[in-house]
């Protein structure tokens, strides 16, 4: 291809494209474009409304019911644009008269790998909300990734767009394992997406080198964690009440509690989530922010004990034991198991600026991209920033499991 005076719009359309083929945890869930704010242009704090899916409870006999019971209860979450990332460049107008395949490589490859990887750290740190949790030992096998497609299952997310994201060890543990798997004729077309292993067990496999770790409490095993005896369930969930998050009362206990700790509470179980019946498995919470000694621990998911969104059998008993998983203060390596509707990630439009030597803002599969770039005249060089304002939110926490491993 001949050298060509590149312009603000080819430089982003392709900056976009190469951050898509990046993002291997973000391409994964939903992706939310805001169009609103596409005139004025949005700020970090502005909010969208995302609906979440509608659950209805069934009767029995030839009587309906009326009135609260047979309401359609539309529940919704805030997401919040909390975070604007740009990657600063600086290069000649020489530059510009490039080819955009060789500006690709020499300028754009280094900086969408960059904003991709500071995107989905950010990203990422919505593992804290996942309660489902699978304890591997020193490495990650297939048996592990089976009870996390169990977890999944039993929570009834959809079989289609199930995503399993490993850390680097776990990896190499399953590569190895299964590497007479990864086989897929249909799949090695596929093969140039950043991080695509293959698919097996009713996953798409991507490696990702931006997952957490977490480190537990000092808590671990059966703890001197009681339940509170004026702690109790929602009954029914209505719309000014968290379905994700919700709070539990403790006292006794006095070590650190972490956030990203997962824990069970005796006697309290799982339930199917359209029959509402036992399935005998002791329902697991995750604490969502860090705690010590008696008093509140903000936790997912909320304990709903009726209605369409009932997830145990009972509310806790005064003085039930909480249960930590893993061992006290350990650091664990974390993967991830989802389904698309897990979570979602938006963007909005950052206003495009007047009076600079050139801008131009593009949208490409759900994320919004702005350029800005400004003229050094004393120096013939050209200021440019790529610019994402975003965010992120957890909607079905249940439709994801996380695998610790050491």
């Amino acid at each position: 291809m001949a050298n060509i005076n590149l312009t603000p719009d080819m430089i982003t359309d392709k900056a976009l494209e190469i951050l898509h083929q990046k993002l291997n945890f973000v391409n994964n869930i939903i992706t939310e474009y805001d169009d609103s704010f596409a005139n004025d242009g949005a700020k970090i704090g502005d909010t969208l409304r995302i609906r979440q899916p509608i659950q209805y409870n069934t009767g029995t006999g030839s009587t309906m019911a009326t009135g609260t019971g047979a309401d359609t209860k539309q529940t919704s979450t805030t997401l919040t644009v909390s975070s604007q990332r740009h990657v600063p460049m600086r290069f000649t107008s020489k530059e510009l008269t490039m080819d955009i395949d060789d500006f690709s490589d020499r300028h754009l490859e280094p900086a969408m790998s960059k904003l991709a990887a500071m995107i989905e750290s950010d990203s990422f740190n919505m593992i804290d909300e996942v309660a489902n949790t699978v304890h591997a030992g020193t490495a990650v096998s297939f048996a592990e990734i089976l009870q996390g497609r169990e977890n999944l299952s039993k929570e009834l997310a959809p079989t289609t767009d199930r995503v399993a994201i490993l850390d680097t060890q776990a990896n190499v543990d399953l590569v190895d394992a299964l590497k007479g798997l990864f086989q897929d004729s249909n799949q090695i077309s596929n093969q140039y997406l950043e991080g695509m292993m293959g698919r097996t067990a009713g996953f798409d496999f991507y490696e990702n080198t931006m997952l957490p770790s977490h480190t537990t409490g000092a808590v671990g095993g059966t703890s001197a964690y009681l339940v509170n005896d004026t702690a109790a369930g929602v009954t029914d969930i209505s719309a000014s009440e968290g379905l994700t998050s919700g709070s539990l009362i403790v006292d006794t206990g006095t070590t650190t509690i972490k956030e990203g700790d997962v824990f069970t509470i005796a006697n309290v179980f799982e339930v199917h989530p359209e029959t509402k019946v036992s399935t005998g498995v002791l329902r697991k919470f995750t604490v969502l922010a860090d705690a010590t000694g008696a008093g509140t621990l903000s936790i997912a998911p909320n304990i709903i004990t009726g209605g369409a969104y009932q997830n145990v059998d009972s509310v806790p008993a005064n003085n039930a034991a909480l249960t930590f998983l893993g061992a006290a203060s350990t650091a664990y390596k974390q993967s991830i198991l989802f389904q698309k509707g897990f979570a979602c990630f938006a963007t909005a439009d950052l206003v495009v600026p007047k009076g600079v030597h050139m801008a131009a803002r593009r949208q490409y599969d759900g994320i919004s991209m702005r350029l800005v770039q400004d003229y050094d005249v004393v120096k013939d060089r050209i200021y440019t920033r790529l610019d994402v304002l975003y965010g992120y939110k957890v909607l079905r926490p249940q439709l994801a499991c996380k695998v610790l491993h050491t």
